[in-house]
């Protein structure tokens, strides 16, 4: 099992996904609830559409990496984003260009990433990423919390075995505390420079169009692509439709340089 050791009290299970080494790798954040395995076989689909290599790993707290240690930041997100994504990257994929794929948690990790302006990431792509705390995202996660109270959502030990109460409610307690409601991160998106892909269904249950809007109203070169008919997880619901807009939106910028920002 590939393992990588970041401290004593860390060790984060990631997979390599063979691609052509001269292009940029893919490098994919899970769902606030994902693993590696709950992306299922899109990592490898649009590895093989692009000739990329990619690198799919689980979080601290999540799937086969170590639990969490400690109670969750209302700013947690900046944690992964700031602290563990760089560690992983220099890790695995050192001096390497890349484009981060981020689904919801995963995309606001990307968002908080690309506002740093790392030299070596060439674009974005989020699906159901939020930058501010909607009602409807809250009403989401109340009722998720309510089916898992209810011994509903069991199918989430598959994936997290003995860390599935604990990452569960981490991730609701956090976004349902009194502190979080004033969460918000658009006053990093005009610092986003790359290509962002921003991706969201239609249905989306934990978000509306307003957080395509505000990212794409502040982000210099962002495009939306709202998929109709879709909820919270594109990627599942319409993978044909995402791969061949994600692989569009890759392809159109695997040699193209970072423009920098003129205003």
């Amino acid at each position: 099992m590939p393992i990588l050791n970041l401290s004593a009290e860390t060790d984060i299970y990631y997979e390599l996904i063979e691609g052509d080494p001269a292009r940029p790798c893919l490098v994919f954040l899970h769902e606030g609830l994902g693993c590696c395995a709950m992306w299922k076989d899109f990592p490898a689909q649009l590895c093989q559409a692009t000739g990329c290599r990619g690198l799919v790993y689980d979080r601290l707290g999540y799937g086969q990496s170590s639990p969490l240690a400690a109670r969750r930041r209302i700013h947690y997100l900046h944690d992964y984003a700031l602290g563990e994504l760089p560690q992983v990257l220099a890790a695995l994929i050192p001096g390497q260009d890349h484009f981060l794929v981020g689904h919801s948690d995963g995309g606001s990790i990307a968002l908080i990433y690309a506002a740093q302006q790392p030299p070596r990431l060439r674009g974005i792509i989020t699906e159901a990423a939020h930058v501010f705390v909607e009602n409807v995202t809250l009403d989401g996660i109340r009722t998720a919390d309510a089916a898992f109270g209810e011994g509903k959502l069991r199918a989430l030990a598959k994936y997290h075995g003995d860390k599935t109460a604990s990452i569960f409610k981490a991730w609701s307690d956090t976004w349902l505390s009194y502190g979080f409601q004033f969460w918000n991160i658009e006053y990093l998106l005009p610092s986003i420079e790359c290509p962002a892909l921003v991706v969201q269904g239609t249905e989306d249950q934990y978000g509306s169009a307003a957080q395509v809007d505000s990212i794409v109203a502040r982000a210099l070169n962002a495009m939306p692509a709202m998929v109709e008919q879709c909820g919270h997880t594109p990627h599942q619901e319409q993978p044909q439709a995402l791969l061949a807009l994600m692989d569009g939106f890759l392809r159109g910028r695997m040699d193209a340089p970072v423009q920098p920002r003129t205003t």
